[in-house]
């Protein structure tokens, strides 16, 4: 009887620590957060398709109609039929117009899994991106909050899942997968699992090409740690113990996922920097961006004043640009505050894209760099500049989402 009544005791204190577990704000808020922006995405995605008129050229990717107005919407809008089309016809690089090659192979790999259990690659790719950036809104909640509270841990899932390009998560896109192995290579790093910080390194590596910015923060992580200098070491509790040089070994081998991408293409088509050079089939190889933003200054043959009124100037480069110069801007905050591995991260991820030669896009690359909403969420503790972000972020994220789910190129 004793016995009995020892093992329902215990049975009890264990319902009561899951009970615990399941109303922590720890777990209820990302996963609240989560679903509230992703049904107001997909709201507005499914409205828009209905209330705006569809471009009558539309662009000429390997685009698929589908009956579901939002499986199609999130997965054949541009770059997605990419995506698909290397799960179900292979690598190209040679003879098309388009190399297939430019884009690495995480997404493709993951999605020819899934979709042998659901039937479609299409839908596999939306289900990975929307589960992975459920999994990242919880890392970066639990992230957020070891270091500067749950408050604001709350403005900054909150502000990072309504920037105006967040509806790229629940798309075929790297962004959702890019997140969560960036996020969770910060987050395991500093509770100290440093393997599982490398794993997921090298994951970041094989999910596109500026995923290698992840070994250059492990690095500066590393030696913040070790130098005991995290200047959030404080906030929530005690510094954890330095790492021992064996955890060197993370940022060492995170770029093996881009040499592993890298010796395949070596073996296939013989090129090893084929991603590279199918890029240019966008315009996009190395460029300096100081000759980019001379591109952008160059006065229009009628003058700034006659191109403005006549709607002439190409809004989309000038929105991405102030894109670039916001996060610049708060990149280097990141680095004057002596927050390196989180300063260097924002930074080359604004650096690298931007000297890809175009500016198209930068707006998507920009929302990967989640150290910026932490940065945004101590601030926002201000009112009226909570206020002011919400505002801005939802009004663009809706126009932004309208027009991509009407084949509008955004990002």
């Amino acid at each position: 009887m004793d016995m009995v009544m020892e093992q329902n005791k215990e049975t009890r204190v264990a319902e009561r620590a899951w009970l615990r577990v399941l109303v922590a704000r720890r777990v209820w808020m990302p996963v609240l957060l989560f679903a509230v922006t992703r049904l107001g995405i997909f709201l507005v995605a499914y409205l828009g398709v209905g209330l705006v008129v569809d471009s009558s050229n539309p662009p000429p990717y390997h685009l698929r109609g589908t009956e579901n107005v939002l499986v199609d919407v999130f997965g054949s809008r541009w770059d997605t039929g990419f995506y698909v089309s290397i799960v179900e016809e292979g690598y190209k690089y040679e003879g098309v117009p388009l190399p297939s090659v430019a884009f690495f192979p995480l997404l493709p790999l993951l999605m020819r899994a899934v979709s042998s259990l659901v039937g479609d690659a299409l839908v596999a790719g939306i289900l990975i991106s929307n589960v992975a950036l459920l999994l990242a809104s919880f890392l970066f909640y639990q992230l957020v909050a070891d270091s500067w509270g749950e408050d604001v841990a709350d403005r900054a899932i909150w502000y990072w899942l309504i920037f105006p390009a967040a509806f790229f998560g629940s798309a075929v896109y790297t962004e959702s997968l890019f997140l969560l192995t960036a996020i969770g290579a910060l987050y395991f790093a500093r509770r100290g699992y440093w393997e599982v910080a490398a794993l997921l390194g090298i994951a970041a590596a094989l999910t596109r090409f500026v995923g290698l910015i992840v070994a250059p923060m492990l690095l500066l992580e590393w030696w913040m740690q070790w130098r005991n200098k995290r200047p959030d070491a404080g906030a929530q509790g005690e510094m954890s113990r330095k790492p021992s040089f064996w955890a060197l070994l993370a940022p060492a081998v995170a770029p093996l996922g881009t040499l592993a991408y890298m010796a395949y293409l070596w073996r296939m088509f013989g090129d090893p920097l084929a991603f590279v050079h199918g890029a240019a089939a966008w315009a996009r190889q190395p460029t300096s961006p100081l000759t980019t933003i001379g591109g952008l200054l160059q006065t229009p043959d009628a003058g700034w004043g006659a191109a403005l009124l006549a709607g002439h100037v190409h809004l989309d480069n000038w929105l991405d640009f102030g894109f670039i110069l916001v996060f610049l801007f708060l990149g280097f905050v990141l680095l004057y505050q002596r927050r390196w591995s989180e300063g260097v991260f924002v930074l080359l991820g604004v650096i690298i894209p931007f000297s890809s030669g175009l500016l198209m896009s930068q707006r998507r690359y920009m929302w990967v760099l989640f150290p910026v909403f932490i940065l945004l969420a101590q601030w926002g503790k201000r009112p009226w500049l909570d206020r002011l972000v919400t505002a801005v972020s939802l009004v663009c994220l809706a126009l932004f989402t309208i027009l991509f789910a009407n084949g509008y190129w955004v990002g």
